[in-house]
């Protein structure tokens, strides 16, 4: 097992993709604190890892306020007994879908990259000290290929996800000299509720059927398919093992070529 034993931390933990990520580095063999701004989804999560023999807790917070962010933190340590090895921040949020930049709201726009880029920052700010003390660390940061790309009528998310290529590539070379790796996967389409929604507030909006949105997006893709879950899971897992210890500040796009 690549994380055998490894203590890592995962924000956005049960729902979604997350959900995905959490029991695939569980498979892995680290231990996991899991945390979200919801209990019930992250505990039940958690018992049902306990119950396959998997050291895991939990702790609910909003990871974009700082407080809980030290919270949770805090309980971490005291769960893995001071060590912290590995991060992923896999919280977001989606914000206003097929609407062009004049029509969107200050406040919406403002909410979306509290969200998506302080969201992630908390977390690293809070977790770094510990990986600078003990010398290593992996952080990885889910960030979207919208920000290697413009996106059009998601003027509010693409610049959230910019914003985390930014943090990551910043966070990278502050940390490298303490052998702290800092990368981000930049999906694309990706199969969970999220992309039901967007597709169907698509269609609503345009008067298009549910089906043509989702073909539309397989039309843009040169390999005409969507990313599953598990596809992130497996990136995941690879930057948060020794096997990309000489990888840091880069982006890992998985989206089918949606980027290319």
């Amino acid at each position: 097992m690549k994380l055998e034993n490894r203590k890592v931390i995962i924000t956005g933990a049960a729902q979604g993709m997350g959900g995905v990520i959490t029991r695939k580095l569980a498979d892995e063999g680290a231990d996991l604190f899991l945390t979200a701004r919801t209990r019930d989804p992250i505990e039940e999560l958690a018992k049902e890892l306990q119950a396959k023999g998997v050291k895991a807790a939990f702790q609910e917070g909003d990871c974009t306020i700082e407080k809980d962010v030290e919270a949770v933190v805090a309980a971490a340590l005291k769960f893995f007994g001071g060590r912290i090895d590995v991060l992923v921040n896999a919280a977001g949020a989606t914000g206003p879908i097929e609407t062009p930049v004049w029509e969107i709201g200050a406040d919406d726009f403002t909410d979306l990259l509290r969200k998506n880029i302080i969201g992630p920052f908390l977390p690293m700010k809070h977790v770094m000290p510990t990986m600078v003390a003990q010398r290593y660390g992996k952080i990885v940061n889910i960030g979207g290929g919208s920000g290697l790309r413009g996106y059009r009528y998601r003027a509010a998310y693409s610049a959230s996800k910019w914003g985390v290529r930014g943090l990551t590539r910043s966070a990278a070379l502050d940390a490298g000299e303490y052998n702290i790796n800092v990368n981000a996967i930049m999906p694309g389409i990706v199969e969970t509720p999220r992309m039901e929604k967007l597709c169907r507030v698509k269609a609503e909006k345009r008067g298009w059927t549910y089906d043509q949105v989702y073909e539309e997006y397989l039309a843009e893709m040169p390999l005409h398919r969507v990313t599953y879950p598990e596809d992130i899971a497996n990136a995941v897992v690879f930057l948060s093992c020794d096997d990309s210890k000489n990888i840091t500040g880069q982006e890992m796009a998985i989206d089918g070529g949606w980027t290319a």
